[in-house]
């Protein structure tokens, strides 16, 4: 079997990368092909997966149409010599459309239901859309439903084990009370006309007064003045600081998500809501949302109430973490399935093809 990967952002490599072993384990000929964008070639190299880089970054809507069309048509070429009897991709603009053209399956994951653009690209083109069950929208006959989110496919326990010299790496002590706060770029496709925080500096000082030390990762350059909050750790260490945390504060979706899944209390503030956040919030009480317009406010007095908890609450955080993997399921298991169906089906219809030419 011969499968194509597509990767265009650093969660796309964190979600396939397991797939990717445990397909080439069982010998499979994975082939990954990829966009610059933010850290996502350190990752693939940091995990010892062999890529093709076929575009480069994009720094506007204009310039991302541009690159856009160059990765599309450098990965038609390469797919045309490979013929692969998949090509998957979360989002999967690109996969699908190669894979309608070589008639081949296409097999695209996806959480995010207000990114419109790409559903609207790369939607009607999919042979197979997986979404989690608590996706906000009905697809159709294409879409399979699963009871996890992206993060299980890479934290789940057998798949992840926080190394905790993550802390002595970031400067840490091992007793000590500390907050990640993760900042974004705003500048997605789906993100205009959104925000998060009123102003990023008070977040810091807030969680300071609380007593926690702060650690900043930003999306793009955060205002010069919080340069010094800024930790250096390799991008694969990140999930073990999440891990190790004691709270998570962010306007990212995907990091609030893994520190939930991780059982680390998680505030996600962003003027947008999506059905997996509010399954974390709502059903494991791992996340906590602030979308309105006072969500500043709101989200720094639930972000220290956190902190001034007691012990009792974080065990809590721990028996919630334990119910929620006892209801989800790995979603490494569920990509590798889908995939090895997906090829199955693509030669079933090239046999059938034969049958009647012959």
């Amino acid at each position: 079997m011969k499968v194509i990967v597509t990767i265009q952002h650093p969660g796309h490599v964190h979600f396939f990368r397991n797939a990717v072993a445990e397909l080439d384990s069982r010998g499979h000929d994975v082939f990954v092909f990829a966009r610059e964008s933010e850290v996502a070639t350190d990752l693939l190299e940091a995990y010892g997966i062999e890529y093709e880089l076929l575009a480069g970054e994009s720094d506007s809507m204009l310039s991302l149409a541009t690159v856009q069309a160059t990765y599309e048509a450098r990965l038609l070429r390469r797919a045309r010599r490979i013929e692969p009897d998949v090509i998957t991709a979360i989002g999967g603009v690109a996969a699908a459309h190669v894979a309608t053209l070589l008639r081949t399956k296409s097999l695209v994951f996806y959480d995010t239901e207000h990114a419109t653009l790409i559903q609207r690209l790369g939607y009607p083109f999919a042979d197979v859309i997986c979404t989690p069950e608590c996706y906000r929208g009905e697809i159709g006959d294409k879409q399979v439903t699963y009871p996890g989110y992206h993060e299980l496919a890479y934290l789940h326990p057998d798949r992840f084990d926080p190394d905790p010299a993550v802390l002595e790496a970031v400067g840490l002590a091992p007793e000590e009370t500390f907050a990640v706060v993760r900042l974004s770029s705003w500048d997605a496709s789906h993100d205009v006309g959104q925000g998060g925080f009123a102003d990023p500096r008070a977040v810091v000082s807030r969680l300071e007064d609380a007593g926690a030390t702060v650690l900043l990762t930003a999306e793009g350059d955060p205002p010069p003045d919080l340069d010094p909050y800024e930790f250096t750790a390799p991008p694969e260490r990140m999930h073990d600081l999440l891990a190790f945390a004691d709270l998570v504060v962010g306007e990212g979706a995907t990091t609030a998500a893994e520190a939930a899944v991780l059982g680390t209390p998680s505030v996600y503030v962003n003027s947008q809501s999506l059905g997996y956040t509010s399954e974390l919030e709502e059903e494991y009480g791992l996340l906590f949302a602030f979308n309105g317009d006072d969500r500043h406010a709101r989200s720094l007095e639930k972000a220290v109430s956190i902190l001034e908890s007691t012990t009792a609450e974080t065990d809590r955080w721990k028996r919630r973490r334990e119910r929620l993997l006892e209801e989800r399921i790995d979603v490494t298991s569920l990509i590798v399935q889908q995939i090895e169906s997906a090829a199955r089906a693509t030669n079933a219809d090239r046999s059938a093809v034969a049958t009647n030419h012959g």
